[in-house]
């Protein structure tokens, strides 16, 4: 017992050096033995030694213990926005500057792959050049004002473009959104002025018409008018007139506060009604 001791205690500064260099090593490789994925993240594994990036299995929310030479590569797999901005020349060779917004997440099925052929840079890989890349090839075939006016809603279908392109490359992109559209400020100037006659010139016209229904109106109302008359002038007979004057002084007669009807001398003469005052 006292050799072995004697030899521990000769070897004691070399067991302490060992098992500091092993807790050195321990603590060197912590991170890349327990890794901890979040809520709203995935893991993608590579194996270093054996069959290198995982794209068969996405490893989920939790505490995952790993071999030191593997690595575990996490993604965000949340909803998420990206605001970009860029130049386009449109077909007159006059520049616009787009601002826009990505809403995406990628495919969580295929995070494997994605990782496996792009990485996780994949938004300036390819979301962004992508869209940018079927806007400039769209927009470059149209002039400013079809651009500034979203004219025959030019700007949402190329927009549909971009989703169908982009959705193709295992991610899902919920949304581009246009922010603004900023042109050269004489440009935009043209254009306003543009519009502002285009709406004087159509407020103009809807004047015009307005006019010519009422004047139209008129003539028909004095037509009536006209024809009208002409038919009652040519029932006014002088025994349908005097029928008629009968008529109404009976009517008259039957009122309680009558008490005196005086009779005309004269051919076809009108009864006349006394009253009380």
């Amino acid at each position: 017992m006292r050799s072995l001791w004697s030899k521990l205690k000769d070897r004691a500064p070399y067991l302490v050096v060992a098992m500091l260099l092993a807790l050195l090593v321990v603590i060197a490789l912590w991170s890349r033995i327990l890794v901890v994925i979040r809520p709203g993240e995935a893991g993608v594994l590579y194996r270093m030694l054996s069959t290198g990036s995982v794209t068969d299995h996405i490893y989920a929310e939790g505490l995952h213990v790993l071999m030191p030479l593997n690595s575990m590569t996490i993604y965000d797999t949340r909803v998420q926005l990206v605001l970009h901005d860029f130049d386009v020349l449109t077909s007159s060779g006059l520049p616009v500057k787009l601002k826009i917004a990505v809403r995406f997440q990628p495919i969580y099925e295929l995070l494997g792959v994605l990782h496996q052929q792009v990485g996780p840079n994949y938004v300036n890989k390819i979301i962004l050049p992508q869209i940018e890349s079927v806007l400039r090839r769209n927009l470059g075939q149209r002039t400013p004002e079809d651009i500034y006016t979203n004219k025959d809603g030019v700007l949402s279908k190329i927009i549909t473009l971009a989703l169908e392109e982009v959705g193709r490359k295992y991610i899902l992109v919920d949304e581009i959104i246009i922010r603004s559209v900023e042109l050269p400020e004489s440009v935009t100037k043209s254009i306003e002025d543009k519009l502002v006659h285009q709406q004087q010139a159509l407020a103009y016209k809807y004047r015009l018409e307005a006019e010519g229904f009422e004047a139209e109106r008129k003539v028909k109302e004095a037509t009536g008018i006209r024809d009208y008359q002409k038919i009652i002038a040519s029932t006014m007979t002088d025994k349908t007139l005097q029928a008629q004057s009968i008529q109404a002084m009976l009517e008259l007669a039957k009122s309680p506060n009558t008490k005196t009807v005086v009779l005309g001398n004269t051919k076809g003469g009108t009864p006349i009604i006394l009253g009380d005052k």
